[in-house]
């Protein structure tokens, strides 16, 4: 494009953008598409009713029963429970590696954190099944270890990296005047630390959190080997429970092509996606809610 000229090259530049953006859009909305298509006629054999708030799922049965009500109730249990330990843990890490850690220790620790949110899903699945599974029988001497508290486990494990590092990014990008003000001002390095850099990195830290959560709860391969795979509402933290997702990937295998069963789960994934969908708004609105502007803006 040499010798075209920069208004030119400008305007290709542009339109060459807006074209990845409007295919990635188009892609998007082709696979919402073609999931309500799919999971929309299972309606016509049972009511919404009874579908979302039915106790029962027995999808095999004679007749079946499609009731997913236990499957919400195990994914909402384990993304919160995941949620309590996960972002606690990652913000508190960011903020010792950004404003605590000596520079020697964040360049050690800041790639390790980011090597661990790298790791394959399948391999955090099987070590919550050979080890943590185990370990949670024996010390709380329970049926299994297998259960809720266990994918819960597995996922903020997941989730904390992530949380961590995009945490740290937009705490240590706060800009320096603010802290000196702070200090200036007879702060202590807590007190800048709470009232001063995290309110600031609040818009970098909630989409730290809506990153980490969202993979989440969405996430398949760990629950369906440590969740449990029970279809039925969990009366502790050490029962075993049936996500959402789980019940999906388990399933979708043996289902004939198109029957009852494929369209009952096409709409568990309806439902999954609205569930994630009302999530990243309420996080959108809350980020966009406590978003700070001038020097503080990031």
């Amino acid at each position: 494009m040499a010798f075209l000229n920069s208004r030119t090259r400008e305007k290709i530049i542009k339109n060459m953008f807006f074209g990845i953006a409007l295919a990635c859009i188009i892609t998007l909305g082709l696979i919402t598409l073609f999931l309500f298509m799919e999971g929309v006629p299972i309606f016509d054999l049972v009511s919404v009713k009874d579908f979302v708030f039915g106790m029962y799922w027995y999808p095999t049965s004679d007749p079946p029963d499609f009731g997913i009500f236990p499957l919400i109730v195990g994914s909402v249990f384990v993304t919160i429970l995941s949620a309590t330990i996960s972002i606690p843990l990652g913000v508190m890490s960011a903020l010792y590696l950004a404003e605590i850690a000596k520079p020697k220790m964040r360049e050690i620790v800041k790639p390790i954190v980011e090597l661990i949110a790298s790791l394959p899903s399948v391999v955090i699945g099987f070590f919550g099944m050979v080890i943590v599974a185990p370990f949670l029988q024996e010390v709380f001497d329970i049926p299994t270890g297998l259960n809720m508290f266990n994918a819960a486990l597995m996922l903020a494990f997941m989730s904390i990296p992530t949380i961590c590092s995009i945490s740290e990014d937009a705490i240590y990008s706060v800009p320096n005047a603010l802290r000196e003000a702070s200090l200036g001002l007879g702060a202590t390095k807590l007190e800048t630390i709470v009232r001063v850099i995290l309110p600031a990195s609040i818009s970098g830290v909630s989409t730290a959190v809506i990153l980490g959560m969202s993979r989440a709860i969405g996430e398949t391969m760990v629950v369906l080997m440590v969740a449990g795979g029970a279809a039925a509402l969990p009366q502790s933290l050490f029962d075993p429970v049936r996500p959402l997702p789980a019940s999906i990937a388990a399933e979708m295998a043996e289902a004939p092509f198109r029957g009852d069963h494929y369209h009952a789960l096409f709409a568990t994934g309806v439902v999954l996606f609205i569930f994630t969908f009302f999530f990243n708004i309420i996080a959108d609105m809350i980020a966009h809610k406590y978003k700070q502007t001038g020097d503080a803006t990031l």
